[in-house]
């Protein structure tokens, strides 16, 4: 009798043990996609569109609350969907599936299921914006960049008057750039957030 209350008790505490467990599961994919929807967002940098202050396989992590406070400024670093012509249909995964992805996501652990883009904001909306002689001018007004690596040239393009509710985006490494020169201003609702800080590599961490 006392050895079926002894195996009682442990299927009991083995019960109660995997409920607490499926729970704190629970609790931790709640939170993670709670605090990546509404809050931060780690990313790593895939391209060279932004070298040399972004290289390849850099790590950041994007503010989202920055644009709930206040419209993007030029000179951002955005991170934004990209524009839907650019992006190929897809089949929504099921929801379970979703939720997993949007937890490793989060963390940095897989690449998200978008095409997301970091880019630099340079034209506001209802500017004219232009490359000309090398340079980038906002409204007829040399554009001051001092995030430009030294001698970089802007290759000649516009002008282009930037749209209500849109931004005209540059990456800094301008021979290399796939941005609003070709595919146009982007839709202010398509920003992700603003990138805060690069967190790795470890010894090139800093705000942004």
């Amino acid at each position: 009798m006392a050895s079926s209350e002894t195996e009682q008790g442990r299927r009991s505490r083995a019960s109660r043990i995997a409920i607490d467990l499926a729970v704190l599961v629970v609790a931790i994919v709640l939170i993670t996609t709670l605090l990546r929807t509404l809050v931060a967002q780690a990313f790593y940098i895939p391209s060279l569109s932004m070298a040399p202050q972004l290289e390849v396989q850099d790590r950041i992590v994007v503010s989202k609350l920055s644009y709930r406070l206040h419209d993007a400024r030029r000179g951002d670093i955005v991170v934004f969907d990209a524009p839907p012509e650019l992006e190929a249909p897809k089949e929504p995964d099921p929801l379970p599936t979703r939720a997993v992805r949007a937890v490793l996501e989060g963390v940095n652990v897989v690449k998200p299921t978008k095409t997301e883009y970091v880019k630099r904001v340079v034209g506001l909306p209802g500017e004219e914006v232009v490359g000309r002689g090398g340079s980038l001018y906002v409204n007829n007004t040399l554009l001051v960049e001092p995030y430009l690596p030294a001698g970089l040239r802007t290759d000649d393009f516009g002008p282009v008057t930037v749209p209500p509710n849109r931004l005209f985006v540059m990456g800094d490494n301008r021979g290399s750039s796939f941005d609003s020169r070709r595919f146009g201003p982007i839709d202010s609702s398509s920003l992700v957030g603003r990138v805060a800080v690069k967190v790795w590599p470890l010894g090139g961490a800093c705000w942004l």
